[in-house]
């Protein structure tokens, strides 16, 4: 493992940082200065994001991510090889794909309504970032057959793709890093989004579950940061991040968190995150010697810009990960708040980016807004598709005979080890936790109404194999990578189409194979069945004949491109005004 020492040259004039001047008694400086406990933070002088001047209300919560207070049921475990139930039963409030962090009108805002008086504040302080962990997937057998994915750009004078790292013109220091991390050969997205990157345009980019985009972003970014150094700006509680990527669940900030920290660990570049759940006199305490790359979830990100404590004034990047889930009308609110902030740089002076595996007409319509007229649309596969290498199967269950389904497709599987179990509801992940435990299958859950440092456990656990099953809801079904996951269970069918590509895509990651089984009911998941098909025709999977499908196996090249792969509406639009429309 290199030292730290081998990267001086990395090192440049953005060591020291540039207080602020004026009435924060600024001029330059280092900025630096001791780290105060959490309960200075939380103190009442300073007011809170409510407006309250002090005194009073607490100015934290950990109630659930979708407003709901549930209680009572307990599930068993964590004794030896029986799994941990967390929370769950109560009251009948539960709302389908509730269970992220971020506004959601009254529901979903992680730091986004007034706490109950009677919350305690949380002290969890998260552990340090171990660099002896294992980064990412190893690629699959399949790997190569990337190759021949169809890749569709579209924008004006488009750079060149790169076809290695070496070639890339990333700084040494990155390719030495995506060494040691096992990264040899670049995705289709990280070859085209690389150079586009670093050539300072603004992009939307999608590609299907588990094609590297989060590299495909940090990479060139860390690159400019280290090639083109700015002075940080931050005095004793302000800090101006020079990039931002949100994410719009908890888990997926850490686990962007960790890629970045990866790639930046004994360089210059200085990284952070904020997410809910977590003290918040330690999260601004990371912020205490200024921070160029900020990952953040919604609700607490507009918490600490409220307070004063972020600013947006040196952002030189916006990423939006997830960006269909974070443009949506859950997220769209807080989104809009951080983007039209009186400290936020305009679109000509700031680079934004935007990635996910699903991007609908009408988000990329919306999100226009946010970007330079001539932004680079960079679609890999099919846009919304799932991934060829997951074997799905549909099986027709009804409601109250899931669980008996469910211990036949465990029973199947031998060892069971490395599977996801996705349902709708909170309670029922800690339901299903506790039924699976007293059948003997160590099986731990993760959702929203679990405390942060249970939330974290149960992935870790499920990461290690200590837990063979993790149940899971919406926190769980987009962007993680988790080595291993062998199954994806469906135990409930989820409200979008969307919302089933990206929990499927747990698996079946980089070339590796993967299987999918989900219980259809008829009787309340009709609404998916024409999306269904649609989805496992282009996957060329088999449709049973429930679905009103046509039943069979669609073959052909596995892995050949579709001639819908590109959706740039700014094509189809302008398509459409030639045809007079």
């Amino acid at each position: 493992m290199m030292s730290d020492s081998g990267w001086d040259d990395e090192c440049s004039s953005n060591q020291r940082g540039r207080g602020r001047g004026g009435n924060r008694g600024g001029g330059r400086g280092r900025g630096s200065y001791n780290n105060r406990n959490n309960d200075d933070f939380d103190s009442a002088s300073h007011g809170d994001f409510w407006g309250n001047g002090g005194g009073g209300m607490a100015d934290e919560w950990t109630t659930n991510d979708d407003g709901e207070r549930e209680g009572g049921f307990r599930g068993r475990g964590g004794r030896g090889g029986r799994g941990r139930g967390g929370r769950g039963g109560g009251r009948n409030m539960d709302r389908n794909n509730g269970d992220e962090d971020g506004g959601d009108g009254n529901f979903g805002l992680d730091d986004g309504e007034a706490p109950p008086n009677d919350k305690p504040r949380p002290t969890y302080i998260p552990p340090e970032i171990d660099e002896n962990d294992v980064y990412g997937i190893g690629v699959g057998s399949n790997f190569k057959k990337y190759e021949n994915i169809e890749v569709k750009v579209s924008g004006d004078n488009v750079p060149k793709h790169i076809e290695s790292f070496k070639s890339s013109g990333l700084r040494e220091v990155l390719i030495e890093k995506l060494i040691k991390c096992n990264y040899t050969t670049p995705t289709p997205i990280q070859k085209y989004c690389i150079p586009v990157i670093i050539s300072g345009r603004d992009m939307m980019a999608t590609a299907q579950t588990g094609s590297g985009k989060t590299a495909a972003f940090v990479l060139p970014i860390v690159h400019t940061l280290l090639s083109q150094p700015q002075d940080l700006v931050f005095d004793r509680d302000y800090c101006e991040p020079q990039c931002i990527i949100m994410s719009p669940t908890r888990e997926l900030a850490i686990q962007i968190r960790d890629v970045v920290f990866k790639l930046t660990n004994g360089t210059c570049v200085k990284q952070s995150i904020l997410y809910g759940g977590t003290a918040t006199g330690h999260q601004r305490g990371t912020l205490a010697n200024g921070i160029h790359i900020l990952v953040a979830t919604p609700g607490r990100l507009n918490d600490f810009v409220g307070r004063g404590y972020v600013s947006f004034k040196s952002l030189r990047f916006f990423v939006l990960d997830e960006a269909d889930r974070m443009l949506d009308m859950g997220f769209k609110p807080d989104i809009e708040k951080i983007l039209n902030h009186e400290t936020m740089v305009d679109v000509n002076t700031r680079q934004t980016l935007l990635f996910s595996a699903t991007l609908a007409d009408d988000i990329q319509m919306l999100s226009k807004a946010y970007l330079k007229p001539n932004y680079v649309f960079v679609a890999v596969g099919e846009i919304g598709g799932a991934c060829k290498d997951v074997k799905q199967e549909i099986r027709e269950v009804s409601k109250f005979e899931k669980k008996k389904e469910l211990i036949k497709v465990l029973e199947s599987l031998g060892d069971c080890k490395g599977t996801m179990v996705f349902v709708e509801q909170k309670r029922n992940a800690d339901f299903i936790a506790a039924f699976l435990s007293e059948k003997d299958y160590p099986t731990t859950s993760i959702h929203g109404d679990r405390e942060q440092p249970e939330r974290e456990q149960a992935l870790r656990d499920f990461k290690n194999n200590k837990m063979k099953i993790l149940v899971a809801t919406a926190v769980a079904a987009r962007g993680l990578d988790i080595k291993g996951v062998n199954c994806v269970i469906n135990f409930d069918m989820p409200s979008s189409i969307d919302e089933y590509v990206h929990r499927i895509g747990r698996t079946g990651r980089l070339g590796n194979s993967g299987r999918a089984v989900s219980f259809y009911d008829s009787s309340s998941d009709n609404n998916l069945s024409s999306e269904l098909v649609r989805i496992l025709k282009q996957a060329e999977q088999e449709v049973p004949s429930f679905l009103d499908g046509a039943g069979g196996f669609y073959g052909g090249d596995s892995y050949g491109g579709s001639s819908n792969a590109c959706s740039d509406v700014r094509v189809t639009t302008q398509a459409a005004d030639d045809d007079g429309w």
